[in-house]
């Protein structure tokens, strides 16, 4: 009985984990991207469409440069968004 709920409990942490990771703006795809707080389909491509034309985010922040993307939904998201390397 100890072991099924160890196991339970080590996949739960597991599962979990994958829920909260890390979103990298300047590498996610359309569908990652839209499962952020606030940012559907359109608002992902817009991100999509302006890394392309500027380049790389230079920290979470810059994503409010994004035409629809205000700070309301930055801080929605901002403990799930990175842009990689040390931030």
């Amino acid at each position: 009985m100890n072991m099924i709920r160890i196991l339970i409990s080590t996949l739960l942490i597991g599962f979990s984990s994958l829920l909260f990771a890390a979103v990298n703006i300047n590498t996610a795809t359309e569908a990652e991207l839209s499962e952020l707080s606030g940012v559907g389909n359109a608002k992902a491509g817009a991100i999509i469409a302006h890394r392309k034309e500027h380049g790389p985010f230079k920290s979470a922040d810059g994503i409010t440069a994004v035409d629809g993307i205000g700070d309301a939904t930055l801080e929605k998201n901002r403990d799930n968004l990175t842009v990689g390397g040390d931030e």
